[in-house]
């Protein structure tokens, strides 16, 4: 029901506005000889920009990390060796250009009485740490808009985060694990309705995937066959001539995974016996059976942002279970095996909740800011007897401290950012939730230029 009352909306918002046009003015309506000679535009026009980066960091441990330490995490944990010493306890530093960056924003006729544009954008950051340097694709849609409602179909950010009221960090985490941080393909509708906005989506996985028994993978989205639903809705309130903005929105989340297919269960074990002094070795006995065992989860987010003409407040919340693919703590396990004969089991999310604020001074030549946050693993609700396919199921709760300097010249930004990252270790209970935590923290020292074209 939930999923055809948001096909019915998503219907009905796109076709009133496309009934609502009403039809373009005749060319010939102005007298030819009192008629100003008219350029002719090209149908389709491609404008190219981007960056080029590069990063210098430096973190006073080893650190969770990926693409070599380009994105940053949250410290690693003690590893004593056989004294007692800290294994983990060493300084690291990377030199990096990954992240240089290109666009192509694309333009084209109307159709279906609609605005089109496009944009095609990828960076060398590749898509595993294997690939590193390789190049890999961030964005790629095509948008319909009318006058008020706008369709996209394509990769683009998830609509839980809101690139307009995000953390500004140097870090190319861009405030993760704390802020949900991850572009996804998808077929999206947007409504504006005044200062309000109604987002409504339907979602795939590519990049950032959901953990399971094989590892992460958008397949277990994809045996779902329900897409990942989310609806947001926002208030946006805009003074162009006071350089002033104020936005405040919410947004809903729902994921349904099927981790496995089907389950083994060994009703006999793999043995070696000697007959008449000959070695044979027996294969275990092993039975298949078929399951459709699901996860589901919601996950809800809050976002504001006061802008005014000397500085800029942004700051959000979010509460929800299995936020693995947001690049956030947390995930699902193994509740309970509903039936020990054939190995089908049911499933349990580990919730996690976290609070984030940036502040910053808008200066075009010198900004300063800073980005706060905390996250806590709030478990499962309730006891979990089996794998966990989440992230920092040993942590009890993070939190960051990262203030920065950027200074702008022309195309030439200079940035630097001191980001102190501290995870809290413990023992995992019963129930997911995490005690007897001690914190282990890391000071990265990154500077980070960029040039723009």
């Amino acid at each position: 029901m939930k999923h055809l009352l948001i096909c019915y909306l998503t219907a009905v918002l796109f076709t009133s506005d496309c009934l609502a046009q009403s039809p373009a003015p005749k060319t010939d309506s102005v007298p030819k000889q009192n008629a100003p000679e008219l350029k002719k535009t090209p149908l389709f026009g491609v404008t190219f920009s981007g960056y080029v980066n590069t990063d210098i960091f430096i973190d006073s441990r080893q650190t969770v990390m990926a693409r070599e330490g380009e994105w940053l995490f949250y410290p690693e944990n003690v590893k004593p060796d056989a004294e007692g010493k800290d294994i983990n306890a060493k300084a690291t530093y990377n030199i990096l250009s990954i992240q240089t960056r290109v666009s192509a924003t694309i333009t084209g006729p109307e159709i279906f009485k609609a605005r089109t544009s496009g944009l095609i954008e990828g960076e060398f950051y590749g898509n595993i740490s294997a690939n590193i340097n390789s190049f890999r694709l961030r964005h790629a849609w095509v948008k319909l808009n009318w006058a008020k409602t706008e369709l996209l179909l394509g990769q683009t950010w998830h609509p839980l985060y809101v690139p307009t009221c995000s953390p500004d960090p140097v870090s190319l985490n861009g405030g993760a694990p704390f802020i949900i941080f991850t572009r996804n393909p998808q077929v999206r509708i947007t409504r504006q309705f005044g200062n309000f906005k109604l987002i409504l989506a339907a979602l795939s996985q590519v990049d950032a995937t959901s953990n399971g028994p094989d590892g992460p993978s958008p397949k277990y989205l994809r045996n779902s066959v329900v897409p990942e639903l989310a609806i947001q809705v926002q208030y946006n309130l805009l003074n162009a001539d006071k350089n002033t903005e104020f936005l405040i929105g919410a947004s809903v989340d729902y994921l349904i995974l099927t981790p496995r297919l089907n389950t083994e269960v060994i009703r006999k074990k793999a043995y070696d016996t000697v007959v008449n002094s000959v070695p044979e070795h027996h294969d275990a006995v092993v039975e298949t059976y078929k399951t459709s065992s699901k996860s589901t989860a919601l996950t809800a987010n809050i976002f504001a942002k006061l802008k005014l003409r000397s500085v800029t407040l942004k700051a959000g919340g979010v509460y929800g279970g299995n936020c693995y693919a947001f690049n956030m703590i947390g995930g699902y396990a193994v509740k309970s095996t509903v039936d020990p004969m054939r190995g089908i089991v049911d499933y349990a999310t580990i919730s996690t909740a976290s609070i984030w604020a940036d502040f910053k001074t808008n200066g075009p030549r010198w900004s300063a800011g800073i980005f706060s946050a905390f996250s806590r693993n709030l478990g499962a609700g309730t006891d979990v007897t089996g794998t966990y396919y989440s992230r920092g199921s040993n942590i009890d709760y993070l939190y960051r401290v990262a203030p920065r300097l950027v200074l702008t010249v022309s195309k030439l930004k200079i940035a630097s950012e001191l980001d102190y990252t501290v995870a809290a270790y413990g023992k995992t209970a019963g129930d997911g939730t995490v005690s007897d935590s001690k914190e282990i923290g890391n000071l990265r020292i990154l500077i980070g230029v960029f040039y723009y074209f």
